[in-house]
């Protein structure tokens, strides 16, 4: 008899019928809010999709169609059906995970009753036509495909470099502002209270058309961003960095003290790379705000070929009066920041496993 086959018959032994009963249908319930909730979102967008996105007309079908109030309808039944019978049941559950699965299967359900109830009333009593013409007609779109293409490069160049600079910045204002001198420590807490106390919208403004411009420096737009980004960025990894410096125990510093290190180098090899490790998902955090950030820009006047991702939806809008080209700057957004984010969430889950290390 093998290993699984011997758990399995302790659990038949342990487990009575009723209990077992009971357990198979927790996971019933949590398979049925499971499918509400895919037939809610996933149905309806999967028949808009078999009538095609373009032209809009054919949006604005699918979703009047009646093999989407079918989906909607379903979806709303097992929703309900899950909701009456997690919550009914899953106080007499034999387990702790079967409970578990019957309260999820409730919450889904109650995701899928919300979600199918509003798509249902905004199709009964709401305009989708004209709603769908306005921001789901990609047909308009067509020709602008460079112009974005374009323009979220320049917005990941500007997030790229104002991160960059912004860190290495903030590492120098984090080491000063740790300084035991006040007349040290003085001047970078200003300059951090400052950016940090400031709109960045502000900080645009003022840097290019205050002082680029009126002290005739005549910097393009474009730089005049990047600056500002390094330097409002490095005001918000300052606090990063010496919330982790700090974070590292004092031993750590005296034993490199101890083995003959200057301040300077036990900061450089002792302190500084155990903090970076503790620091890198904030500072991942901090890139993903400034991606959305980028989009400030637009106050400075930009040339054509600097726009980024929503000054170009924003001239597409002026060009045609039709909100879907914010509904694509939107996709593009998420396109760039939702990858960014598990990224972020893995990095974390791999520092609190230990499984990353910091080599000097």
């Amino acid at each position: 008899m093998t290993v699984a086959q011997g758990r399995t018959s302790q659990l038949d032994v342990l487990e009575s019928p009723e209990e077992h009963r009971r357990a198979q249908s927790a996971r019933i319930i949590l398979w049925t809010g499971a499918a509400a909730i895919a037939l809610v979102v996933l149905g309806t967008l999967i028949v808009v999709l078999l009538h095609g996105l373009v032209p809009y007309e054919r949006v604005v079908e699918g979703y009047l169609s009646t093999s989407t109030l079918v989906v909607l309808l379903g979806g709303l039944f097992l929703g309900a059906l899950s909701i009456a019978w997690g919550f009914g049941v899953y106080r007499r559950m034999p387990t702790k995970r079967s409970r578990e699965q019957a309260i999820a299967g409730a919450v889904l359900g109650i995701q899928a009753v919300v979600v199918g109830g509003f798509l249902l009333i905004f199709r009964t009593l709401g305009d989708p036509e004209r709603f769908i013409f306005h921001f789901l007609n990609f047909e308009v779109l067509q020709g602008f495909g460079p112009g974005f293409l374009r323009g979220a490069m320049n917005t990941l160049l500007l997030a790229f470099v104002g991160e960059v600079g912004g860190i290495i910045l903030g590492l120098l204002l984090a080491v000063l502002t740790l300084s035991k001198r006040r007349v040290v420590r003085a001047p970078a807490r200003v300059y951090i209270n400052f950016f940090r106390g400031t709109p960045l919208i502000w900080q645009l403004s003022a840097f290019h058309f205050g002082l680029s411009l009126g002290l005739g420096l005549n910097l393009n737009p474009f730089t005049s961003a990047i600056i500002v980004f390094i330097l409002n960025t490095g005001a918000y990894a300052s606090e990063v960095f010496r919330a982790g410096i700090q974070s590292i125990e004092r031993g750590q510093m005296e034993a490199a003290r101890s083995l003959g290190m200057s301040y300077p180098q036990a900061m450089r090899y002792a302190i500084v790379p155990q903090a970076v490790r503790r620091v890198i998902p904030p500072l991942l955090n901090e890139f993903v705000i400034l991606i959305k950030d980028t989009s400030l820009i637009v106050v400075l006047g930009l040339l054509a070929e600097n726009y980024d991702l929503y000054t170009q939806a924003r001239e597409g809008y002026s060009s045609t009066a039709n909100a879907t080209f914010f509904t694509a700057a939107a996709i593009g957004y998420l396109v760039v920041t939702l990858p960014l984010i598990r990224a972020v969430n893995a990095v974390e889950k791999r520092l609190r496993s230990g499984l990353v290390t910091v080599t000097t």
